[in-house]
């Protein structure tokens, strides 16, 4: 699997030499998963959990990008989320199973909180 890409910074170590483009390869797992080059995460500011677009054009040739992110992304929940990831990874002994009592105890504490998912936010908590 090739990949071409683009990249603004001249001094860049990943960047063209010599008006040719820096060729990378990656092998496809029983499961058709691979692992995007480092070179290739570097060149596309890519991170975990980022996506990314895969546009095949006429000549068969395949660019891949870092996908905008869509409006349903969420930056605040995207970097806590990220951040316990990276926590957990770093940490899994402070995983523990969450105790019995402590699950009654909040479900007591929410048992009369109606919420609607679908309902539009008040201006003034927006």
């Amino acid at each position: 699997m090739h990949m071409h890409y683009h990249t603004n910074q001249a001094r860049d170590p990943f960047c063209w030499m010599d008006g040719m483009p820096l060729e990378l390869e990656s092998t496809l797992t029983d499961r058709y998963q691979t692992t995007v080059p480092d070179a290739v995460r570097r060149a596309l500011k890519l991170g975990k959990r980022d996506k990314v677009r895969y546009t095949v054009e006429a000549d068969g040739r395949v660019v891949m990008t870092r996908a905008a992110a869509s409006s349903e992304d969420d930056p605040v929940l995207t970097s806590f989320l990220s951040f316990l990831a990276r926590d957990i990874e770093s940490h899994p002994n402070r995983v523990r199973s969450l105790d019995a009592r402590l699950a009654k105890r909040v479900r007591s504490l929410v048992r009369r909180v109606q919420i609607d998912l679908d309902a539009e936010l008040p201006p003034e908590d927006e």
